[in-house]
């Protein structure tokens, strides 16, 4: 029997998730809030529920994919929450970037719960909808194995980090050096500037050379640094504060890297 994929957060990043583990053939049942995600979704093919509950019992394999811990806490603990209703055996796939310490609070407080995989991602929508997307995997083998089949629906890279919480902190560790890079990038459109180069030409130039790096050419692809600060910036932020906190908790000083990420162009602190 096919495995019935459980699917949480359908929204910028999660809608094309589920686009795609449709088009591979899973069987998807959806939880959504917003009747036109519900609607769209619904008639691609996805079964729709009307709770949280409801999709994790049905799940074999439940993903999430929601914008910040506190949501994942909302929704996982309690009697209407994933962690109780879930699938006996079932697999629980977080795609959120958050703490460590969230999720192995959930198993310690649930041991007889469903697996847990921190599954943070790297990649835009639009790489979910080409199936391009990168996914770090931590958990127990057997759990990160069958995760991985279902994942690939809509990545082309699946990294196994480890046990649970090195996939996070592996993705936290990328975002701050991504913000700082970002910061870097923003810092020489600046100098070029007072130089007399246009952003736009400056940005090409340095694509081609030994100083590119993925945020130069987000900034490109976006148009310029303003545009990339409005889009990518509340994002930025919440994974910095998220670093931030959980090297904290591990009594991990940042270092250098929260110093460029405070002190440069771009608004991230």
């Amino acid at each position: 029997m096919a495995e019935v994929i459980g699917f949480v957060g359908a929204g910028q990043m999660g809608e094309p998730m589920v686009q795609r583990l449709l088009a591979a053939g899973h069987e998807v049942v959806l939880y959504a809030r917003r009747s036109e995600v519900r609607e769209k979704l619904g008639a691609a093919g996805a079964t729709i529920v009307d709770s949280v509950a409801q999709a994790a019992s049905r799940a074999d394999v439940l993903i999430l994919c929601l914008f910040s811990d506190t949501q994942l806490s909302e929704i996982a603990q309690g009697p209407d929450g994933f962690m109780e209703n879930a699938k006996q055996g079932s697999v629980v796939i977080s795609h959120t970037t958050g703490n460590v310490s969230t999720l192995q609070g959930l198993v310690e407080k649930y041991p007889d719960g469903p697996t847990i995989l921190d599954g943070p991602i790297s990649g835009t929508a639009k790489d979910i909808a080409k199936g391009v997307l990168t996914v770090l995997l931590g958990g127990p083998e057997a759990a990160v194995k069958q995760a991985e089949s279902v994942v690939l629906a809509y990545s082309k890279e699946v990294i196994r980090t480890g046990d649970l919480g090195t996939a996070l902190n592996l993705k936290l560790v990328n975002n701050i050096l991504f913000a700082a890079n970002a910061q870097l990038a923003a810092a020489a459109v600046e100098l070029g500037a007072k130089l007399g180069i246009e952003s736009a030409d400056l940005l090409n130039a340095i694509g081609h050379c030994s100083g590119r790096s993925y945020a130069v050419g987000a900034f490109k692809g976006l148009g310029d640094v303003e545009t990339f600060s409005k889009i990518a910036g509340p994002f930025l932020r919440k994974d910095v504060k998220a670093a931030a906190l959980a090297a904290a908790d591990s009594g991990v000083d940042v270092g250098w890297l929260k110093t460029v990420v405070d002190d440069g162009p771009i608004e991230l602190s």
